[in-house]
């Protein structure tokens, strides 16, 4: 697909939200640059104190407690799992096997204090150290619900125990800041020709390379416009000042990233690895928006090189195989269910295939047990991805691995 947009232009805006469903989308505009698309993160916050309150420990959290005061009163996880009242149940909670949607979920866990509970005799309070892990798409967990207590569990949903309340959990957080963002260099088309103050904005930024071609996602825009000046990008361009700005913005760094796929992509494997692990993640979210669409895998049977000497973390892995299924630039996953996706074919490589992986001496050097915190972002912080876990999938879904 490709656009006439105007020379240099290397962001379209494509309202996909506010028709109704069948209607086609609606091309906003095109733009050479968004201030506010490429930014430094927050700083991670300080970890947060919990009580749970008339304890009932078991399994490992039971043990840390025998180890308080050393590293190995610490927990990945503890999932709080309501026990509702039948009658007070909320309308959108969905049950599942372990659980259900209300539940909440404690990461990187110490615990911190012991204490005779006043609730019932022989239960314990316990003061936690830690964070929530929130996702505000899905709500954040600001108002306790009515239950009779909770079901405490591990990331295996090994049993933790029970308690009847808790504290510090439920509460208002302080909002995330806004990072205005301004379109430079903006030609609009209707609906956005006579862009006013106040006038709403909600759009996915779709990025354009050098020769016009529309390649990939580049995130979601939503805010009001608060400015339209004439832009000394060139006559009848404007340059819109939003009130705020898109929901996840790419790290400043990554500005380098979309910069050689704008010029046509990698020429070369491995230009990934000159990147930190954080700018690894981006690149892997650019790969992912910029592959191609439509081809067809290559035939079963086929093998592949993965050049392992970078594989020195998770991130890198991905950026590896996917480069040793498809080219320079290759995506073949960024986690492990987008990795068990693609092994299911439509990404490049039909099963059974082969992978022989050189130096991979490095990843099981790197690839190792223990908690990764990879991101500025805690909703990403889990136990480690292992060497074995990768070796796992593979063999689940019949891929010949040769270490080399």
């Amino acid at each position: 697909m490709t656009t006439s947009a105007l020379s240099g232009a290397r962001w379209l805006l494509l309202d996909e939200y506010t028709g109704e469903v069948g209607e086609p989308d609606v091309t906003l505009g095109v733009c050479h640059d968004i201030d506010g698309l490429f930014a430094d993160p927050e700083p991670v916050p300080p970890p947060e104190t919990f009580t749970l309150l008339g304890c009932d420990p078991a399994g490992p959290l039971l043990e840390a407690l025998r180890h308080m005061g050393t590293e190995r009163a610490w927990l990945p996880s503890i999932a709080l799992t309501p026990v509702h009242r039948p009658e007070h149940r909320p309308a959108k909670c969905w049950t599942y096997e372990h659980g259900c949607t209300c539940e909440e979920e404690l990461i990187d866990v110490t615990v911190v204090g012991r204490r005779p509970s006043a609730a019932r005799d022989g239960l314990v309070d316990l003061d936690l150290r830690g964070y929530v892990r929130l996702f505000p798409e899905h709500g954040l967990p600001e108002v306790k619900p009515d239950v009779m207590g909770f079901r405490l569990s591990a990331l295996d949903n090994e049993k933790l125990g029970e308690c009847l309340d808790v504290a510090g959990v439920f509460r208002v957080r302080p909002a995330a800041p806004v990072r205005p963002v301004t379109l430079l260099g903006f030609r609009p088309e209707a609906p956005l020709l006579g862009a006013v103050e106040g006038q709403r904005i909600t759009a996915s930024l779709i990025a354009i390379q050098r020769d016009g071609r529309i390649t990939g996602w580049g995130g979601m825009l939503s805010a009001a416009v608060v400015s339209a000046r004439p832009s000394r990008s060139g006559d009848g361009l404007l340059d819109i000042a939003l009130d705020g700005g898109v929901e996840e913005p790419w790290l400043s760094g990554a500005r380098e990233i979309f910069q050689m796929w704008y010029d046509g992509g990698p020429a070369e494997p491995n230009l990934w690895a000159r990147y930190d692990r954080l700018l690894r993640r981006e690149w892997l979210g650019v790969a992912a928006c910029h592959r191609p669409r439509g081809l067809p895998d290559k035939p079963a049977g086929t093998t592949y090189h993965l050049d392992g000497r970078f594989v020195t973390d998770i991130d890198a892995f991905y950026c590896a195989v996917g480069e040793a299924i498809n080219g320079p630039g290759g995506y073949f996953g960024s986690n492990l269910d987008a990795l068990y996706d693609c092994l299911f074919g439509g990404w490049g490589a039909a099963r059974p295939f082969r992978l022989v992986w050189h130096h991979s001496d490095v990843a099981r050097r790197h690839l190792v047990p223990g908690y990764d915190r990879p991101t500025h972002d805690p909703r990403c912080w889990r136990p480690n991805v292992e060497l074995d876990d990768l070796l796992e999938i593979f063999s689940d879904r019949g891929v010949e691995v040769e270490l080399r």
